[in-house]
């Protein structure tokens, strides 16, 4: 009996013993993690007198959801396009408009032939131009407002002194990032990066990189391989287009394309060449009857003999 009272005083004994010992090594533990994390806090800490560090930056894409041109497409900011509408031989409007957000657009009219280009006010809240059309009563245009760029249509007949509300489509089609403008909204073009769009009565075309993109109505687009187009002016029956890069023409030559039945074997023949344009950069192109003119670099050309010598 008394052998077996020791046995369990000393199991009891040894058994205190260790636990003893554990909390010991545990309070020791402890307090190496403590003097560690100290430690790396020391050296992770700016002093007071070390220069801040920067300050992290995170880009972020726009809201596009009510910008008809900030939506993601081939366009970049700061894209310029070039806009004329022909009056006649002496009288023309030229616009530039860039990518909603990026530089202001500018408007010029001309009443002597292009020789001189003055400048119109378009107002503070025009952020960017899609369309203008001029006739000799009064000139339209289809803008960009405000800083989300809602599409509006307004005229002016005192040559751009004072503005009105317009009437939707009186501006003709533009292009912006987001597709094509219509006077009904926006619609997904034939193709990337188109260059400008043009809609009649019964057809529309689109000029691609290229292409010429032609639908009759609401039909499937037909697409006719043009190498070297850029821009597009409507002449009744058949379209004029302006191309570059024809070993035939050194500078910008002028080709026709019909405007009724179009397939992709229709045929572009060539009309005149503007030897002395420049073939670089954006490029328009308009008509009043015989008088076409052509604004491709710094310089505007007007033939009198529908494109062919300038």
């Amino acid at each position: 009996m008394n052998n077996r009272r020791g046995t369990r005083n000393l199991g009891s004994s040894l058994t205190r013993t260790t636990l003893v010992w554990v909390a010991i090594v545990i309070v020791v533990l402890v307090v190496i993690d403590i003097a560690l994390v100290t430690l790396a806090l020391g050296r992770t800490a700016p002093n007071a007198g070390d220069p801040a560090g920067p300050i992290p930056t995170f880009a972020s894409s726009p809201d596009s959801s009510t910008d008809p041109t900030s939506t993601a497409s081939a366009d970049a900011t700061g894209v310029t396009r070039r806009l004329l509408t022909v009056v006649d031989g002496e009288e023309a409007w030229r616009a530039t408009g860039t990518t909603c957000g990026a530089s202001a657009p500018t408007l010029e009219h001309t009443v002597d032939g292009g020789a001189t280009w003055a400048p119109v006010v378009l107002g503070p809240d025009v952020s960017t131009l899609m369309a203008i059309r001029a006739s000799s009563e009064d000139l339209t245009i289809l803008a960009g407002v405000g800083e989300d760029c809602t599409t509006t249509v307004r005229t002016s007949v005192d040559d751009g002194a004072t503005w009105t509300a317009g009437s939707p489509g009186a501006a003709g089609v533009g292009v912006s990032t987001a597709g094509i403008v219509l006077p009904t909204g926006v619609v997904e073009p034939p193709c990337d990066r188109p260059k400008e769009a043009y809609q009649g009565q019964q057809t529309s075309v689109v000029i691609c990189d290229g292409k010429v993109e032609w639908r009759s109505g609401a039909g499937e687009w037909v697409e006719v391989p043009v190498r070297g187009v850029r821009a597009m002016a409507d002449n009744g029956d058949e379209y004029l287009l302006a191309r570059v890069d024809d070993e035939a023409c050194k500078g910008v030559e002028i080709a026709s394309m019909t405007a009724i039945d179009v397939t992709p074997e229709t045929g572009t023949p060539a009309v005149g060449c503007a030897a002395d344009a420049a073939t670089t950069g954006p490029i328009s192109l308009d008509r009043a009857g015989d008088d076409i003119w052509l604004w491709a670099g710094d310089a505007v050309s007007v033939s009198a003999d529908g494109g062919a010598t300038w």
